[in-house]
C-alpha cells in the first residue's frame, strides 16, 4: 500500500554520515515534533537528481524555512558513502539532511519504489516530495515518470506550503 496524506510515516532507520562515521538515524529522531520537507531521488549523482531536483531545494531553502519548515531532507537508495559524497559535491552538506536508504527499506515501507533494473539501477525510490508534520504526511507529490522532477520539485512544494 502506498503512503497517503494523513498517514504516519513507518518506523524506519536511515544511515547518515557523522564526524565519527556512519550512524543510524530513525524516523522518530528525524520527524518527531518537527515540520520536515522530505524529497526522494532514484539515485544520487544521476542527471535529473543532480541537475534539477536537489538544486531546486538548495536554491529555495530560505523560502521553505520561511514557511515554517524546520528541516529539508533528501533520501535515496544509495549507501551512506555515496550520499555523503553527493552532499559534499553538491554544496548541500550541512544545509540538507542526506538520508541513505541503501536497501530501500524505507522506500518499500512507503510503497514508493520503482524498478529500474532495465537501466542497470535495480530497485530504487520513486521520485517524490512530501511535507511531514510531527511524523504525519500532510502534502505528497509523486512523479509519474522517474526522470522528471516537476510535481516533486521545490517550486511546486513551496507553492503548496
Amino acid at each position: 500500500m502506498t503512503i497517503q496524506i494523513g498517514d504516519k510515516l513507518p518506523d524506519a532507520t536511515f544511515t547518515v554520515m557523522t564526524v565519527d562515521g556512519p550512524a543510524p538515524r530513525t524516523t522518530d529522531e528525524i520527524f518527531r515534533g518537527k515540520k520536515v520537507v522530505l524529497f526522494a531521488v532514484p539515485g544520487a549523482f544521476t542527471p535529473t537528481c543532480s541537475n534539477n531536483h536537489l538544486p531546486g531545494y538548495l536554491n529555495n531553502l530560505a523560502a521553505i524555512a520561511g514557511k515554517g519548515v524546520d528541516t529539508v531532507a533528501v533520501t535515496g537508495v544509495n549507501d551512506v558513502f555515496v550520499m555523503n559524497a553527493w552532499a559534499k559535491s553538491s554544496g548541500g552538506d550541512g544545509k540538507i539532511d542526506f538520508l541513505a536508504d541503501g536497501s530501500a527499506l524505507f522506500a518499500k515501507a512507503l510503497g514508493l519504489t520503482v524498478d529500474l533494473t532495465e537501466r542497470g539501477l535495480g530497485l530504487r525510490s520513486a521520485r517524490y516530495s512530501m511535507l511531514v508534520d510531527d511524523g504525519v504526511v500532510t502534502k505528497l507529490f509523486v512523479e509519474d515518470v522517474p526522470s522528471k522532477a516537476e510535481s516533486s520539485g521545490a517550486e511546486n512544494l513551496l507553492k503548496n506550503l
